[in-house]
């Protein structure tokens, strides 16, 4: 009884749940879960590096008009193809389309193409995460709409993404698609790994720092809140050595899902951190890459 009560006094305000705004900050920082970060993301940029030594550079297109809005397409040898595009992660502030090549093999070799857009990073955008979401949208009906100019079948569209690219695969899949001309049912099935799905408490902690959050956009962009528009499968994972809020915001969005009467699939990768989820999903044997290859219908 007196230890507790020595926990709660040390402990200062609640912010969010049983957390003060240390903890909040921890829970939303990555590095203070995953000693091994730096070593995991240069793993997985050399891999990129070697992947593109083995099959040649991918072809690059604009999507949009800015220097930010390209895309790298490792073209499959079949034709009509289906296709997986990639968002990034990074905390929506770091990251290029070069370093996440390292996937490209999997998908290739089981048949499909392989698409990794760029788009600005929320500092290149005054802090909105609604500038970000708009270019991710449209490199998505870009591809629709050009699918067929690098053998893709533009009715077989997956997506997938880790991280912050989590987070956005979550907004592409409850992402109202009549507003960039292209049909609701553009996206086959999407993989989200280790998202945020409710930007409440994110807006809370310590990444209000660099990302102007309102309330505009925490309701916009808090796919949790807009399932009523989620129409394709869905795989949800995450790992059991990854933050304290990861862990519910990825379990909590599976059941919202599952609650909503959608298909969804939960993956829980026993010991593995944030950063080692990312670098399973170039791994056809892995329960991440596996899982995303049957969706798929790809061996």
């Amino acid at each position: 009884m007196n230890q507790a009560a020595k926990i709660d006094t040390a402990k200062g305000p609640l912010v969010w749940l049983d957390m003060d705004q240390k903890a909040l900050d921890d829970a939303y920082d990555q590095a203070v879960y995953a000693p091994n970060r730096e070593i995991v993301i240069k793993r997985c940029i050399r891999n990129s590096e070697l992947a593109r030594e083995r099959l040649g550079a991918p072809k690059r297109f604009a999507y949009g008009p800015t220097s930010f809005e390209g895309l790298d397409v490792f073209a499959a040898k079949t034709p009509n193809a289906p296709i997986m595009i990639y968002v990034h992660g990074g905390s929506w502030r770091v990251g290029t389309a070069s370093q996440y090549h390292y996937a490209a093999e999997m998908f290739l070799n089981a048949g499909a193409n392989y698409v990794v857009p760029d788009f600005a990073n929320v500092g290149d955008v005054g802090g909105s995460l609604l500038v970000m979401a708009d270019q991710i949208r449209r490199s998505v009906a870009w591809v629709y709409n050009n699918a067929k100019s690098f053998g893709g079948d533009p009715e077989r569209i997956y997506v997938s993404g880790q991280s912050s690219g989590g987070h956005w695969i979550g907004v592409l899949m409850t992402t109202d698609w009549k507003d960039y001309g292209v049909p609701m049912t553009i996206i086959k099935g999407g993989a989200s790994g280790s998202g945020m799905y409710d930007l409440k408490p994110v807006r809370l902690s310590k990444r209000s720092d660099y990302v102007a959050f309102t309330d505009e956009s925490e309701e916009k962009l808090s796919s949790q809140r807009r399932l009523d528009r989620l129409n394709c499968p869905l795989i949800v994972s995450y790992g059991t050595f990854e933050t304290p809020e990861f862990q519910r915001q990825n379990r909590e969005f599976a059941e919202a899902v599952k609650k909503a009467g959608k298909p969804v699939t939960l993956l829980v990768g026993e010991g593995y951190n944030h950063f080692e989820m990312a670098e399973a999903l170039g791994n056809p044997l892995s329960f991440v890459g596996s899982a995303v290859l049957e969706q798929m219908k790809l061996k």
